[in-house]
């Protein structure tokens, strides 16, 4: 028979029969304890995160010889609030389980907090190289045919690549409320708000492969403008063809971002790798072997893209949630997406522009130009990403510290500065190895000497725009936890308009691609330094001991 135990602060002794827990259940389900009794009170697979001293007093409170069941609310409340251990839901017949916390990372040392740090990236930083990875990997292939269907993928990623990029506050969204739900232990709210959000993220991929598939011609005819209006067939078979797989793309990053809600990268990680190398192969097969060209890379990353989708949304279904179900989301909870994702979408929408203007000033300048861009562009890209697991790591780790229950500003501080040194080291690594790829292996992405040379003229802003943006990333990503998304979105729309001003400027004196990828590094480095401003200021959110602006309206659950 399963032996019960309780604390006793002055342990009335009951009568050996059998307790009534119902009695006990309807007063207060969270002041009793039960433990595991099998072979020892404490298996030696839980370790609780206290003084030993408090263990000791902990257990010598727990049993005694005659293993009376007795009750207690003042210790069980000060073992509660110290987070020792919570309490599972209470069945009767059935053993109820300690949870124990690990140490958090945000409790560790600043050498300790930076391991964490890397760790906790590692596989992160898997789920934002493989997209990159799969148009690097159809520009190496394609730019050994065709410096045409090459050049096309530059307004064709544009369309099918960038776009994307608008509906990233669905990503932002879904892990916030995903990690506050989970932070209440509320599983029908989790999965009541992942079901909305696919909802959500199947209408907006519907819309996006309508908007293909009856306005892509015309958008790459006004982007591409009239003197390369000989790529907009290439660049249309592209899109058309990568226009399928809309819904399952924002799907997937919905399912993605509920995964990473629930601080699991794996998942998702394992998914995306095994839609590169479908990607890859189809790559290879149906482009180098069958010859199919531009349309057999489309065909390629859009199989591999609905292959991901399901994978996500599976590894969604194995923790206990049913991914393949979709709400309708009431106007109350339409309202709470729309307040925390406004600024999110806006600042997103900044960095689309820009690059899309970044796109179309390189464009005009030629078949060359546009070429070497595409190529300069999309490894810029695949070495950008590297930063992002740390704007994630922020936004999991800073809201406890900011405005949680263990609220420590001292300690959040300290993990910023960790970010930032991990995000300006991998910067240099990042910038080094990024410019000697295209400096040193041209011929990897095309033999055309005549693209060669624009690649070799933009390398020196190449490498200042690359080496910043991690930290960038790091500074960006604290500012979302802290939620001063007004100040971010203002920020980065202040920073598309300057952008957009020197872009024109440049593109008319006939600076070059060179001129472009200066605009690029102002663009770059004016986020990072208006980052750091606000976030030493005395009114940010690092220093500041206003609360009010951490307040969201809870979701009603429908």
């Amino acid at each position: 028979m399963m032996q019960i135990k309780t604390l006793a602060h002055r342990p009335p002794l009951i009568s050996p029969q059998k307790p009534n827990f119902k009695h006990y259940y309807s007063q207060s389900p969270l002041h009793l304890l039960t433990l595991r009794t099998h072979s020892s009170i404490f298996p030696s697979s839980v370790h609780l995160s206290a003084p030993k001293y408090r263990r000791n007093r902990f257990m010598r409170n727990c049993i005694n010889s005659n293993h009376d069941v007795v009750y207690n609310d003042q210790e069980i409340e000060r073992e509660n609030d110290s987070k020792i251990a919570s309490v599972s839901s209470f069945q009767e017949g059935e053993e109820t389980e300690v949870e124990v916390k690990r140490e958090a990372l945000e409790n560790q040392t600043m050498w300790n907090q930076m391991r964490e740090i890397v760790m906790f990236t590692g596989p992160a930083t898997g789920l934002w190289l493989c997209g990159p990875l799969m148009s690097l990997i159809d520009t190496a292939v394609i730019g050994q045919g065709s410096s045409i269907e090459l050049a096309a993928l530059g307004p064709g990623t544009v369309v099918c690549d960038y776009m994307s990029y608008v509906f990233m506050f669905l990503s932002v969204a879904t892990s916030n409320l995903v990690a506050t739900s989970l932070a209440r232990r509320d599983k029908n709210e989790v999965q009541h708000q992942i079901s909305i959000l696919l909802f959500v993220g199947l209408a907006c991929g519907v819309l996006m492969f309508l908007f293909t598939r009856f306005f892509g011609s015309w958008a790459l005819t006004a982007f591409t403008g009239p003197k390369n209006v000989h790529i907009v067939p290439a660049a249309n078979t592209y899109v058309q063809i990568r226009g399928y797989a809309w819904p399952a793309v924002i799907v997937g990053w919905v399912a993605q971002s509920a995964s990473l809600g629930m601080k699991d990268s794996w998942g998702p990680l394992k998914a995306l790798a095994v839609s590169s190398i479908f990607n890859f192969v189809g790559d290879v097969v149906l482009c180098s072997f069958l010859g199919y060209g531009i349309a057999g890379a489309a065909w390629a990353t859009m199989v591999s893209q609905v292959v991901a989708a399901y994978m996500m949304i599976e590894a969604l279904n194995k923790k206990g949630y049913n991914a393949f179900a979709f709400s309708v989301p009431t106007l109350d909870e339409i309202l709470t997406i729309v307040r925390l994702a406004a600024p999110v979408f806006v600042t997103m929408m900044s960095k689309v522009v820009f690059y899309s203007l970044l796109i179309y000033f390189a464009t005009s300048m030629g078949t060359y130009s546009v070429a070497a861009h595409q190529v300069m562009l999309q490894t810029y890209s695949m070495c950008t990403v590297w930063g992002e697991p740390l704007s994630q790591t922020a936004q999991s780790f800073m809201p406890e510290l900011i405005y949680g229950f263990n609220r420590s500003l001292e300690k959040a501080r300290m993990l910023q500065k960790s970010l930032v040194i991990i995000g300006a080291t991998l910067g240099l690594v990042l910038g080094v190895i990024g410019t000697s790829v295209p400096w040193l292996c041209p011929n990897l992405f095309t033999p055309d000497e005549n693209v060669i040379r624009e690649m070799h003229k933009v390398l020196l802003p190449y490498f200042m725009a690359l080496a910043i943006t991690p930290s960038t990333h790091s500074l960006e990503g604290t500012l979302m936890a802290g939620r001063d998304l007004k100040f971010l979105s203002l920020s980065m729309t202040g920073c598309l308009c300057v952008g957009a001003l020197v872009l024109m400027l440049v593109s008319s004196r006939a600076y070059g691609l060179a001129g472009c990828w200066c605009a690029l590094v102002g663009f770059q480095w004016s986020r990072f330094f208006l980052a750091l401003q606000r976030l030493l200021s005395p009114d940010g959110i690092l220093y500041s001991e206003d609360l009010s602006r951490y307040k969201i309206e809870k979701q009603k659950a429908a």
